[in-house]
């Protein structure tokens, strides 16, 4: 059999998840990992159904722009993975479950529309956005945005890593209209530690006090202002948000075009000169969001900036136990153990999200089964969840700060010109340890060591790169420095 034969067989063979993971490999190789990030990431495979795979999105913003730029290449890469197949469909997360099991009467194979290479910048989109279905339709901002009621500051479960960021949001919600305690209030996370159910709760909050409160995702924000530009009331869009109290933008590090960063800039920048509330979320420093033009980061940084950390194993098991409450509250006969939460808080160290799903997990074994939760069955349950537990994320500042208490420096040291063997040893260290650990370009590791070249962070990596290979206490050494940050 021929290879071709072969590979052909072999996509037939595999499952579609694995076929829509080749997928996303191909797109990432195409594109590159930031085109890829902004627009492809949080693309997911519904299901397929009469040869048509029906792709689901969070956002109706971000389906008009896939449908509109790279309607194309996702119709040839997944072809190329599953032969069988027809065609592609886009909708939303919150209907593609409705959309697959109705398999509608007419499926747009979405084809022959061109994809640039990188999405340059937003220049049109649909004129408006149809209203999203919510059974508490009140509980809305000034711009229309359905916020969610459970996501308020009561259900939120404090512990030492977002106690600070907390605070913080507390009092913003509280303060008086026109008033601004930090302006702006930057907070950062990870994924599913609990930034949006802060936002959330600022909003809400601060709506019950009588406030103008306006709440985005990056999404909604771009989709708004290109929907403006298209119908021409950019100018009342404008209006209507520098007339607010409270603005609250999650997950800025998605905002994309230069216009409307421009925009975004500038609605900042006129909200805090009148006083008015900005707060911001993303998912790194403000100063490591690259693709943010440099003012804007500069304005987020120059305000109380708070990181919302890890979540350490006594919150994991209060946001377990919440969870599970609830989950017995709707379901009286399904019970788990102390014993069962210490362990599942214990081995699921990653987010409060696969906390959820793990505690979905063990009601469906629970439900399912028949049989009660036991330290064994609640193992099998969850062993995916810690099977693909994501390592640490580190941190630049943190690379610096621990190399520098190892070796009896300052901070302030590695970053300066000092030239010193004392100095310069550990200051190499840390960049090689920063261009290993961390997806940072070399010119970026430079201009966070004091605004260096990159060519001296190349030459300080090669260095440490032959060092450690003919130096075995070094290799150990550095060997131990990485275990240390990475755990």
């Amino acid at each position: 059999m021929e290879p071709a034969e072969l590979s052909a067989q072999s996509a037939m063979q595999a499952s579609p998840v694995e076929a829509w993971d080749r997928v996303r490999r191909r797109l990432r190789a195409e594109l590159g990992e930031d085109v890829f990030s902004s627009w492809f990431a949080r693309v997911e495979l519904g299901g397929i159904v009469d040869g048509v795979a029906y792709l689901t999105v969070p956002t109706r913003f971000l389906k008009s722009w896939l449908e509109a730029h790279y309607a194309e290449r996702l119709r040839v890469n997944c072809m190329a993975e599953l032969p069988d197949l027809n065609g592609i469909m886009l909708s939303v997360r919150q209907v593609a479950s409705r959309d697959a099991a109705q398999a509608p009467a007419e499926v747009v194979p979405l084809r022959s529309r061109p994809a640039p290479a990188a999405p340059a910048e937003v220049k049109a989109a649909p004129a408006s956005v149809a209203p999203a279905e919510s059974s508490e339709r009140d509980l809305v901002d000034a711009c229309g945005t359905l916020l969610d009621r459970r996501m308020n500051f009561q259900a939120f479960i404090v512990g030492k890593s977002n106690q600070l960021a907390f605070a913080a949001a507390e009092r913003i919600a509280a303060a008086p209209a026109g008033t601004a305690p930090y302006n702006p209030l930057y907070i950062h996370a990870g994924v599913g530690l609990g930034k949006t159910h802060l936002l959330q709760a600022i909003a809400q909050e601060a709506r019950a006090q009588g406030k103008r409160v306006a709440y985005f995702t990056a999404d909604r924000f771009m989709y708004g202002f290109v929907a403006a530009l298209k119908s021409q009331t950019a100018l009342a869009f404008k209006e209507k948000l520098r007339g607010i109290d409270l603005l609250v933008v999650d997950d800025v590090q998605f905002i994309q075009g230069k216009s409307i960063q421009q925009e975004f800039g500038h609605t900042i920048n006129a909200l805090i000169d009148a006083g008015k509330q900005i707060v911001v979320a993303g998912d790194r420093l403000a100063n490591d969001l690259e693709a943010l033009d440099e003012r804007i980061r500069s304005r987020l940084g120059g305000g109380l900036v708070v990181e919302v950390g890890d979540l350490d194993e006594a919150l994991r098991a209060k946001i377990l136990a919440g969870r599970l409450e609830a989950l017995h509250a709707a379901h009286p006969n399904f019970h788990v153990n102390p014993d069962v939460v210490s362990y599942v808080s214990r081995v699921v160290a990653t987010n409060g999200r696969d906390l959820d799903g793990a505690a979905n997990r063990l009601l469906a074994h629970a439900t399912l089964s028949g049989q009660p939760v036991t330290l064994e069955t609640a193992e099998a349950a969850i062993r995916d969840l810690v099977r693909t537990r994501e390592p640490r994320r580190v941190k630049i500042e943190d690379i610096q700060k621990l190399v520098a208490t190892r070796y009896n420096v300052s901070r302030a040291d590695i970053l300066s010109e000092r030239r010193t063997a004392a100095v310069v040893k550990p200051r190499q260290i840390a960049m090689y340890l920063s261009k290993a650990l961390t997806p940072r370009s070399l010119p970026e590791i430079g201009r966070r060591f004091g605004g260096r070249d990159h060519t001296t962070v190349l030459h300080a990596v090669r260095k440490i790169e032959k060092a450690i290979t003919e130096d075995r206490l070094l290799h150990d050494e550095v060997d131990l420095l990485k275990r240390m940050l990475q755990e």
